[in-house]
């Protein structure tokens, strides 16, 4: 009686053992970019371990996970693939920093039908570059090819993210917010990952756009434009956060569901945000989704940032300050975009 190797086995069942191990491989040369003083071992473990950096007194720990959404049939479809990487740690990491908390470690899950080596590299790749930008150590992950689960050519990516900040320090300070703290807003890159599926609606189902036309409205190709990074406000805010450290009263990163769901998420029940639409110019795409899309104002802060991806809540004292020290200290591009005042009606969020 014949016998066949593992190998063979797999093979026919449509698993490639040879690619999953040059995973490792490729898996450790993107973590070694991001390593950092307190990492113990090194990819390959069943687990990463990871010191709780020196000098906290009651260090409490963060932890966020998300992924990247619909965004990915856009990278399929334009066979790009190095930045959803960053878009799957920016996801974490502004999500750990609005609780005050520094980025320590990351994992990521990806699963796909076949692993192909250079499309995976392109994605880790994506991957580290986020890590680095947000100054944390890619610890470790999970690769999966699943035959029959996923369409030829495509994946699913997932990540995992835990930080940590000083118990005394954790954001939201919700003894501290009150009517008249000043809201700064900070700079998006575009779409970062939000609101893809109606994205991919109004441009390839109800108006058949091009992928990789040039737009003349965006001043690009489509593509580079939808694909571009979600941007990683880690640094630049931890630098102005260790400067003024009482000045600051909340945070809000502006994720899936806009302005309406995400500022009330940090405010106590009687106090609103009232936000001067007109105090930033927004980055081309939200002007041509609207338009091309028919969408109301509302529609438009419901769905997407607008523009603005990160929000502070600050003591009108020092309000000056800390937007001088965003955009003379840092590379954000910072505004004062409204204020909190006492609550309006139902909605917490007023918009003009």
């Amino acid at each position: 009686m014949s016998t066949i190797s593992s190998d063979e086995a797999y093979r026919q069942a449509g698993v490639d053992l040879k690619s999953a191990e040059a995973v490792v491989d490729i898996a450790r040369n993107a973590a070694q970019k991001t390593a950092r003083p307190w990492l113990l071992g090194g990819i390959g473990g069943f687990s990463g371990a990871f010191e709780i950096p020196e000098g906290y007194r009651q260090p409490v720990l963060l932890c966020a996970c998300d992924g990247v959404g619909t965004k990915l049939k856009l990278a399929f479809e334009a066979n790009k693939h190095d930045t959803v990487g960053v878009d799957l740690v920016a996801m974490s990491v502004n999500d750990i920093l609005v609780n005050g908390g520094e980025p320590l470690v990351f994992l990521d899950y990806l699963a796909t039908q076949k692993i192909q080596p250079p499309q995976l590299e392109q994605i880790l790749a994506g991957i580290s570059e986020g890590c680095q930008q947000a100054n944390c150590a890619l610890i470790g992950g999970e690769t999966a090819e699943m035959p029959g689960f996923y369409a030829k050519d495509e994946y699913d990516l997932a990540g995992f993210c835990v930080g940590v900040v000083e118990k005394a320090h954790l954001y939201p300070r919700k003894a501290q917010i009150q009517a008249g703290d000043i809201l700064i807003g900070l700079s998006s890159s575009g779409l970062h990952s939000n609101g893809y599926s109606l994205v991919r609606k109004i441009l390839f189902t109800d108006n058949q756009v091009d992928l990789n036309a040039h737009i003349p409205e965006l001043g690009s190709v489509l593509a580079d434009v939808l694909l571009a990074p979600t941007r990683i406000y880690v640094k630049s805010v931890l630098q102005v956060l260790k400067k003024y450290p009482a000045a600051v009263h909340a945070m809000v990163h502006v994720t899936g569901g806009g302005f309406y769901d995400n500022i009330p998420r940090v405010l106590n029940p009687d106090l609103s945000a009232e936000i001067d639409a007109s105090s930033w110019q927004a980055p081309p795409v939200f002007r041509y989704l609207q338009a091309l899309g028919k969408l109301s104002n509302e529609a438009m802060w419901h769905t997407f940032n607008c523009g603005i991806g990160f929000i502070l809540a600050v003591d009108p004292q020092h309000a000056q300050q800390v937007l001088d020290a965003f955009n003379q200290e840092t590379d954000e591009k910072a505004a004062i975009i409204g204020k909190l005042i006492p609550a309006q009606g139902q909605s917490q969020v007023i918009i003009q």
